[in-house]
């Protein structure tokens, strides 16, 4: 991944901004799962790495939005830019992003550009939704996944297709694959928020929740409960050690959790389903390591 820093430094570098540099130097990098989607479908060439430099640049840019709304200090286990720098500065640097990768985006082919640029689109409706579905407890499964799609699925649907084009093979089977692996992506992120540690998410468990987010193990386990009072009292709550434990055991003893990965081993078949034809180890590969994330 060592080749998409550098080109997005250089994208960045020709800006000639110290401020932008240092404040993006501070940024902890990812595992750059839609570079590996690109790069698995299209191979290493000069387009494909700077696609993945475009579309790296767009999800991080996304990121600094996310965190500004979550006002969140955190992000991968280090100091979000805006808890180091203030939220007007992470706002600018967003914009910074993204008005880059929109420029470079346009010395690759029209149509993925069109794909691309339509899914930041998409992306910012999905955080204006998560916003809104936010303000009061969401119990409704398909305003969630809507959102979901929106704000995660579409960017890694939108790389897939990208690189199918450029690979020559039919985009509309790599969008499906993208879709479906991104909404079993952000399901699993899902499950990990309820039951992972502090070191492996990079922030605190229980922490959507606490800023009101309704995720689909939380809309289960309402669906489950004869007395909601259970759950929503917990809504957007500071929640300690004894309140976690309530929470783990109620989602235990509905089998919360299990009915979520569930679904998400589901999505994560449907996307390899769409690419069954094209015998791509890799991309097989890359559904098994998301799902098998650590439980």
């Amino acid at each position: 991944m060592q080749e998409i820093d550098t080109l997005i430094q250089n994208f960045l570098k020709d800006l000639g901004n110290d401020i932008v540099l240092r404040m993006s130097n501070s940024i902890k990098t990812g595992k750059k799962l839609r570079s590996k989607l690109i790069l698995s479908i299209s191979g290493e060439n000069e387009s494909s790495y700077r696609l993945c430099a475009v579309v790296e640049l767009i999800h991080l840019a996304s990121l600094l939005h996310d965190d500004i709304v979550d006002e969140a200090s955190l992000r991968r286990g280090a100091r979000s830019v805006n808890a180091e720098f203030g939220a007007k500065n992470a706002l600018m640097l967003g914009d910074v992003f993204y008005s880059k990768a929109f420029y470079e985006l346009l010395s690759l082919d029209k149509k993925i550009a069109s794909i691309v640029a339509n899914a930041v689109s998409k992306l910012a409706i999905g955080e204006l939704l998560d916003v809104e579905l936010s303000k009061s407890f969401n119990a409704d499964k398909n305003l969630y996944l809507d959102m979901l799609y929106k704000k995660t699925a579409v960017l890694i649907e939108a790389s897939a297709a990208s690189a199918a084009i450029l690979a020559g093979f039919d985009e509309n089977d790599f969008k499906e694959y993208g879709k479906n692996l991104g909404i079993a992506f952000q399901l699993v992120d899902d499950i990990l928020d309820v039951q992972g540690d502090e070191k492996t998410l990079g922030k605190e468990a229980f922490s959507d929740f606490k800023e009101g987010k309704s995720t689909l193990p939380y809309i289960y386990l309402y669906e489950a409960l004869a007395d909601k009072s259970l759950l929503l009292n917990f809504y957007k709550k500071e929640l300690n050690g004894a309140k976690k434990d309530e929470l783990l055991k109620l989602f235990a003893r509905y089998e919360i959790l299990q009915k979520c990965k569930n679904e998400a081993l589901a999505y994560g078949q449907r996307a390899l389903q769409a690419i069954q034809s094209y015998d791509n180890q890799k991309l097989n590969d890359i559904v098994e390591n998301m799902i098998d994330r650590s439980f």
